[in-house]
């Protein structure tokens, strides 16, 4: 699916901002590679890597194009970060409920992601950000807001170095609009980053 040599990793169920999580893109050679990344960019003006200001772990897929935090790294440094599905938050009341989706046969999908590097003094971070875009009818329940789903016939496209013309990328960052999702609630400890394991991707109990 991913054509490229996967690393040996153990399996994540609730990564967090600023963690390191698996990416795909293209090398100096244009062949893919899968390298570990922290999650969650760091701009260039970013005085040091503990910046509040350069918190960000999403980025509109509608703005990338001309924002400056992110448009060098749209036209030059796209990725693939594949996952099993991704949790969302959806309002009940006066709390929250979290949701596991995922696609209903378990493989894999991608979001599509941009990737940079940032370097002071002898020091150098590589980060990266998913790109989201407007809910489709079944996130739309729980959340407005999604990622960026890739269809593997997409892949290329999205990763080839020499791709730079805004149109041809941005017809690719709409809201997924396959029916082979599924969403379900989950329990709230997935709220907690330190909570890790199978658990937490189990339906709730009704």
């Amino acid at each position: 699916m991913f054509d490229v040599e996967p690393l040996e990793l153990d399996p994540r169920y609730n990564i967090a901002p600023t963690q390191d999580i698996p990416i795909i893109r293209q090398d100096e050679d244009r062949n893919r590679e899968m390298v570990m990344l922290r999650w969650g960019p760091i701009p260039h003006w970013a005085k040091d890597p503990s910046d509040l200001k350069a918190r960000m772990i999403n980025a509109r897929s509608e703005t990338v194009a001309s924002k400056p935090a992110y448009r060098s790294a749209f036209r030059y440094r796209r990725c693939l970060m594949p996952a099993a599905g991704f949790y969302e938050w959806k309002k009940e009341g006066n709390r929250k409920q979290p949701y596991f989706l995922r696609r209903k046969d378990g493989e894999l999908m991608s979001f599509a992601g941009l990737w940079d590097r940032w370097e002071r003094d002898h020091e150098a971070i590589e980060s990266c950000v998913i790109l989201t875009t407007d809910a489709n009818q079944l996130v739309g329940e729980i959340h407005n807001r999604m990622p960026v789903i890739l269809r593997p016939e997409d892949f290329e496209l999205w990763l080839e170095s020499d791709i730079r013309v805004v149109s041809d990328l941005q017809r690719l960052l709409t809201p997924y609009g396959g029916d082979d999702l599924e969403a379900y609630p989950v329990a709230r400890t997935v709220g907690n980053p330190r909570a890790e394991g199978p658990e937490l991707v189990q339906p709730l109990a009704q």
